[in-house]
């Protein structure tokens, strides 16, 4: 397959350009030297057929961002029809790529970062980035000419001598064929391939969470988990984010050690929810030291809305990596938590630099997180997806679930990385592929209970199917002390579930997954609407 490439730089003589052909044919590093100035653009296109009845993968931005197969005239999701006054105040432009990629919103027109794929039913056709770090790879199809544009997200970089204007890979074959190619062409393998069950308290309590509850929850989930099992601390533990040296005392009077004692007591492995490179407004952190924080165009970066508003800290400040070095140390040494939830990733790199891309940032951050952590486990969340590639241990791979199926009609219009059980479905079947190739990967948590929830009977067992079949990181967020016989035993079928054989996804005819568990074929249909 041949490609056409243009690589448009600044000097100080005006504008140059660099273009030519390169034939693709599993990996291709397109290596330039380039003048010394500003890189403005580096583009390629080729042209992929799509029929009617092919199914296109665009993979979205980050692990909430809505990635599903599309049809041929399927429109992507923008937020070009809300008052760019309520996207500007609530900060949805800042939780994907929307603020620096132009959205086509047509149908026939589909974006993504990374890597994308056509299906022909059974058949790949993948094309992927081997290396992100000079910038996210942003592939653009348009159904309607069968081009398919690929962007370096360069702008700004400055260059000068040999540049990796793309590395690439390309493959056709089966879905394993052809993942299994790439992830031995980047060379990445995941860290552990020990999968986890266990417990967060995030979707019954949220940030409603004390001492107390906690060790009822805890009390309940002794009885259904298994030695070695997680229970996760979820957000609200701290006083607000971003002030992770302390517990709110009112709701944790002894602190935290104890409960990771008394986790481990039960056999259970302890997880706690921190969201390390960010602070929310009302935070001592932001108002102690204001100068620590991420500054675009003289202003610090506004993440988005939660917690009333949040900001970004510059990894770049030796005082800030100081501190976080410090809030592991407490984490791990002092308090004795086995993993760490870090969660709104994606905060640690709004933009580049001259010397540095905006993906070459994520993935330093990334690095620095593994470093502080050790060998400790990480969960990731909230993550451009390509840059933590055999960097965490566990990751999401989709936005949060809800209590309901897909939110309300006005939730519906807001960003792609909304709250949503449908989208975070989608996502856990169409990344189901980077499952114990790059990560294993955590589809949210799954629900069983009756109260102070909105889904159906059949849409809680299809969500909690898919979890245990797609997964590596199988969560409830129950009180499992209120589980019934029916609901233990359907507990146990998830857990057999992670060893079923002979997985087939069919979208091609509504939206069926069949499999085999202990000789029995099974199948499942998930709702689309």
């Amino acid at each position: 397959m041949d490609l056409t490439y243009s690589v448009r730089v600044l000097t100080a003589e005006g504008q140059r350009e660099l273009s030519g052909r390169a034939s693709l044919d599993g990996a291709l590093r397109l290596r330039l030297e380039l003048p010394e100035g500003v890189l403005l653009s580096a583009e390629a296109r080729l042209s992929i057929f799509c029929s009617d009845w092919d199914k296109i993968f665009m993979n979205g931005f980050q692990s909430w961002t809505h990635s599903p197969e599309l049809k041929r005239w399927d429109r992507i999701h923008s937020l070009k029809r809300l008052p760019k006054l309520g996207v500007r105040y609530y900060g949805l432009d800042r939780y994907g790529d929307d603020y620096f990629v132009p959205y086509p919103d047509r149908p026939g027109r589909s974006h993504g970062e990374s890597w994308c794929y056509f299906r022909s039913g059974e058949r790949f056709r993948l094309l992927a980035s081997l290396d992100e770090r000079p910038g996210y790879t942003l592939f653009s199809y348009d159904a309607g000419t069968g081009l398919l544009t690929v962007r370096r997200d360069c702008t700004g970089v400055f260059c000068g001598g040999p540049y990796d204007v793309f590395d690439l890979y390309y493959a056709e074959g089966t879905e394993d064929e052809v993942f299994d190619g790439w992830f031995e062409a980047m060379g990445v393998r995941a860290r552990t391939q020990e999968k986890i069950a266990g417990y967060s308290s995030w979707y019954n309590r949220y940030q409603a969470i004390s001492e107390q509850s906690i060790l009822d929850d805890l009390r309940g989930c002794a009885q259904v988990l298994r030695p070695g099992d997680l229970f996760q601390i979820d957000d609200g533990w701290e006083p607000f984010v971003g002030d992770w040296l302390e517990t709110d005392s009112e709701k944790f009077p002894h602190g935290l050690k104890p409960l990771a004692d008394e986790i481990h007591a039960q056999k259970l492995k302890a997880g706690l929810w921190l969201a390390p490179f960010v602070a929310q407004k009302g935070s001592k952190l932001l108002s102690e030291h204001p100068d620590w924080f991420y500054l675009h165009k003289g202003r610090k970066w506004y993440c988005g809305s939660n917690w009333g508003g949040f900001y970004s800290l510059d990894i770049d400040k030796p005082e800030v990596v100081d501190y976080l070095r410090e809030v592991f140390r407490r984490v791990f040494d002092d308090w004795g938590f086995d993993l760490v939830k870090l969660d709104f990733l994606y905060a640690a790199a709004p933009f580049g630099s001259e010397r540095e891309s905006r993906a070459g940032r994520m993935t330093r951050a990334l690095e620095l997180l593994r470093e502080l952590c050790g060998d400790k486990l990480i969960l990731g969340c909230g993550v451009p997806l390509m840059p933590a590639f055999g960097l965490v241990d566990y990751c999401r791979i989709g936005c949060d679930v809800g209590l309901d199926w897909n939110g309300s009609w006005l939730m519906q219009q807001t960003h792609r990385e909304r709250v949503s059980t449908k989208q975070t479905i989608d996502d856990t079947v169409f990344r189901r592929q980077l499952n114990g190739r790059a990560w294993l990967n955590d589809p949210d948590v799954f629900f069983l209970r009756t109260e102070n929830l909105q889904l159906t009977e059949n849409e809680k067992r299809v969500l909690a199917t898919v979890n245990s079949l797609f997964g590596g990181v199988l969560f409830c967020s129950d009180d499992m002390s209120s589980y019934t016989p029916e609901a233990r035993a359907f507990y146990e079928e998830l857990l057999k579930n992670r060893e079923a054989t002979g997985i087939r996804v069919d979208t091609d005819r509504g939206f069926k997954i069949s499999y085999t568990v202990d000789g029995e074929r099974k199948t499942v249909e998930i709702p689309q609407y």
